[in-house]
């Protein structure tokens, strides 16, 4: 099925890249889910994220296509339909040999496109395409009974009937994956490449995401034990995180606030050999960005997430298990909470603006659970 189609697109005058959503035979432009993915970079939302909206925003119009069905008028029935279909349909088959085990989406993949097809529905009544009476099946209200973490329910409990989306599978979340210090030491050893040994070692280290590692340049790196002579106070190797909207790359950090990041004297170690490494392929030695091609044309281009992506599959197909860049930052987060690092400290060196972000990384392992237990028997053992 592919009668609409995620495309990125390039401006002929600004060289300004975005993504939009056309039609398969014709390749014409759906106005409005191109002006829904518009209103996400008003917002300022990376391109990964308008990227994913793209695709799923597609997948919803070529599903109402094939069940002729009206894009902007589902009923609930309709939309529970779409709901079963995507845990049901088998996906595409991955290369040219077919698996012989069919693959289906996730609840939590399907709940993710679920989320994208309202947020395309209520854009869409706030222009008029969309019908109140549309918008009003797509949540329905839900007392909270056991509050997260720091929510207010009000002095008279009166926050605590939220509104929670209609079309959403409960499962149980098995938490952010993350990496042992091994799997990740064999990573960097099994990148062949300087630049890619650094990227890797990199997000380990500090837990950036992904677009801010490539989104950061020259003059965010202050490596020496002093950068005083670069107008900065902070003491020791650190790096910062800044997020702008004019990277050529198009990375983009996620949160609006700066941050500073200290770093490893190992890091700086991966980092000067990379440096050694870009020094020698001709254009890229010049550039402000961090992160550039140095193997493959344009040499000296910005290195881009599609790049990145790359890397991290090649080597995950290798080591023959998972292996993505933001396993690295929940395996940074994990690592300093298990080390007894403040979760307020851990909070800011993430750049997570709410404390509720914290509540999934901290990963309790069987060994710690059989310590608990071994620790109180110990205890009663010497009473």
């Amino acid at each position: 099925m592919s009668h609409f189609l995620a495309e990125r697109s390039v401006s002929p005058g600004t060289g300004a890249e975005q993504w939009v959503v056309v039609d398969a035979a014709t390749y014409a432009l759906h106005a409005q889910a191109c002006a829904y993915l518009a209103s996400l970079r008003s917002r300022g939302c990376s391109a990964n994220t308008e990227r994913a909206y793209a695709g799923r925003v597609a997948l919803y119009l070529s599903y109402c296509q094939d069940q002729r069905l009206d894009w902007a008028a589902p009923r609930f029935v309709e939309l529970a339909g779409l709901q079963r279909w995507l845990i049901s349909e088998p996906l595409p088959a991955r290369g040219q040999r077919p698996s012989l085990v069919p693959r289906f989406r996730s609840p939590g993949t399907a709940n993710a496109v679920m989320t994208v097809v309202s947020g395309l529905l209520k854009f869409g009544a706030v222009h008029g395409w969309v019908t109140p009476e549309t918008v009003a099946v797509l949540a329905e209200p839900k007392q909270l009974f056991h509050l997260p973490p720091g929510y207010d329910p009000g002095e008279m409990g009166q926050l605590r009937t939220v509104e929670a989306a209609s079309f959403r599978f409960a499962f149980t979340d098995p938490g952010y994956q993350d990496l042992s210090s091994g799997q990740i030491a064999a990573m960097i050893d099994s990148a062949g490449r300087a630049r890619d040994r650094f990227l890797i070692a990199l997000l380990a280290c500090t837990g950036l995401r992904i677009g801010e590692a490539l989104g950061l340049r020259r003059e965010d790196l202050h490596l020496l034990a002093s950068s005083r002579v670069l107008g900065c106070g902070t003491a020791g190797p650190h790096l910062h995180v800044r997020r702008r909207t004019d990277n050529p790359n198009g990375a983009l950090a996620k949160s609006r606030r700066s941050r500073i990041v200290p770093v490893t004297a190992d890091l700086v170690a991966l980092y000067t050999d990379y440096q050694y490494e870009r020094d020698t392929a001709g254009p890229a030695a010049d550039g402000e960005m961090v992160f550039v091609n140095l193997f493959r044309p344009p040499v000296g281009r910005p290195m881009s997430y599609p790049n990145a992506k790359d890397l991290f599959d090649r080597l995950a197909r290798a080591a023959e298990h998972p292996f993505r860049p933001h396993m690295l930052r929940h395996s940074a987060a994990t690592a300093w909470l298990r080390g007894g690092v403040d979760r307020d400290v851990v909070q800011r060196l993430l750049g997570h603006v709410s404390p509720l972000s914290m509540e999934r990384y901290r990963h309790v392992t069987d060994a710690e659970t059989r310590q608990a237990v071994e620790r109180v028997q110990a205890l009663r053992e010497h009473r």
